[in-house]
């Protein structure tokens, strides 16, 4: 019987991942994620979803894999736009990857929490095209429904009966990672057992692709796109959009053991802070940023110097890698020589709310197989970009601290840190 935390006196709990529902463009599914990355390859493409012929970036990483049907009947792949198909379809994922049904767990005792920075505004893009050329009928009448971010929490509430906490938060590109630790806080405290968290995001349409276009935020290496996405290279002149999801089931640790669940990882601590400096560009000295990766830390209990492993925020845009290089050295000092920092965008693109979600996935996988992907197309580094980042085949090595960073526009800064589980048992497949 699976323990009531309600009578426990002494939180916090501790939290642990039991179950991954990635779909990124390097793959679907914890096997088709790892296989990409394993790949060193990019998967970044001339866009196929719209006309970009008379935009200056024309190169976006794509879902090229991801099959709705797959996982969602016919009914609601004709009735839901991308964004929410993605959501349903990732949480789905997540779910049998941790072996929970979703009546066998206590639905107010459930949480869900999503992020998305533009949630399903790719799709009433359309439906506005819609209304100009042929009026207000050709208009779906789900518009009004899909357009906001938080159609992701309460999708997927409707669809698996969860009644517990429910939030989608639209912080930029931190929103996923932000979502995890929201999670996080709820199960520690006692608020809840369980919890489907993450980041979703279908943004490739002309307005919100062209968005960043006009402000010449995205690599503009259009012929060459298998390289244009490069953190910490001195070359590197933008991010590169994708587009996917990534959905993972939190649970409190004895609810996990109790029910035999195999564990990925612990969540140890949780930062966030903004900058409050400027929309777009982060502060220079990296201070904010450092702070909330020093909170994370504090609440894991552990010194910097016990972090093995970074995944870095990395959007291989100009300001962010060099700022947050500073960032991390401040926080970890003559520490950060020796630990292995990665970027893993080049894999997937720069999906926005759903990037920090994607990462913390692969951190998993680290911890569970070993192995850390390096950060592609990184030849040479940039000025102030001076750690030691993992480059050529990756890095086999035992993972036991890693830290993982999200940033986004609005100076919004989020670190998570996330340990290897305490069963010695851990799965260890390579």
């Amino acid at each position: 019987m699976i323990p009531d935390p309600r009578s426990r006196l002494d939180p916090p709990r501790r939290v642990v991942i039991t179950g991954l529902g990635p779909i990124t463009p390097a793959g679907v599914g914890v096997d088709g994620l790892w296989e990409g990355l394993r790949r060193l390859e990019s998967p970044v493409r001339e866009v196929t979803r719209f006309d970009v012929s008379d935009f200056r970036t024309r190169i976006a990483a794509e879902l090229t894999d991801f099959d709705p049907q797959d996982f969602l009947d016919a009914k609601q792949i004709r009735r839901l736009d991308l964004f929410a198909q993605l959501t349903l379809a990732s949480t789905r994922m997540a779910l049998r990857d941790a072996g929970i049904e979703p009546d066998a767990v206590d639905p107010a005792r459930t949480a869900v929490q999503m992020g998305s920075a533009i949630g399903g505004l790719a799709h009433a893009q359309q439906q506005l095209i819609n209304f100009v050329h042929e009026g207000l009928r050709a208009v779906d009448p789900r518009v009004s429904t899909t357009v906001f971010a938080g159609a992701a929490s309460c999708h997927t509430a409707i669809e698996f009966g969860f009644t517990g906490p429910n939030s989608t938060n639209a912080m930029s590109c931190a929103s996923g990672a932000m979502a995890v630790g929201d999670a996080f806080r709820l199960i520690r405290d006692g608020v809840s057992d369980v919890a489907v968290a993450g980041g979703v995001e279908a943004p490739l349409g002309p307005l919100s692709f062209g968005a960043f276009v006009v402000i010449r935020a995205m690599s503009q290496r259009n012929d060459d796109p298998g390289s244009a996405c490069r953190p910490f290279d001195k070359d590197r002149d933008g991010f590169v959009m994708g587009e996917g999801a990534c959905i993972m089931v939190l649970e409190a640790e004895e609810h996990a053991r109790a029910r035999g669940a195999r564990v990925y990882a612990e969540v140890k601590g949780y930062g966030v802070t903004n900058d409050a400096y400027h929309m777009a560009a982060p502060r220079p000295d990296g201070s904010q940023a450092a702070e909330a990766m020093r909170q994370a830390i504090s609440s894991a209990g552990i010194q910097p110097a016990d972090v093995d492993h970074v995944n870095a925020h990395a959007s291989s845009t100009p300001l962010n890698d060099s700022t947050e290089s500073l960032a991390i050295r401040g926080v970890l000092g003559d520490h950060a020589d020796s630990v292995t920092v990665t970027g893993t965008k080049p894999y997937y693109g720069h999906a926005l709310g759903a990037s920090g979600a994607i990462e913390l996935a692969i951190v998993c996988l680290s911890i569970q197989r070993g192995w850390i992907p390096p950060t592609l197309n990184l030849h040479a580094a940039g000025e102030g970009c001076d750690l030691p980042y993992v480059t050529g085949p990756g890095a086999q090595q035992e993972v036991g601290i890693a830290l993982s960073n999200s940033f986004g526009f609005g100076g919004i800064n989020a670190a998570l840190v996330l340990a290897a589980p305490r069963d010695p048992g851990r799965e260890t497949a390579s």
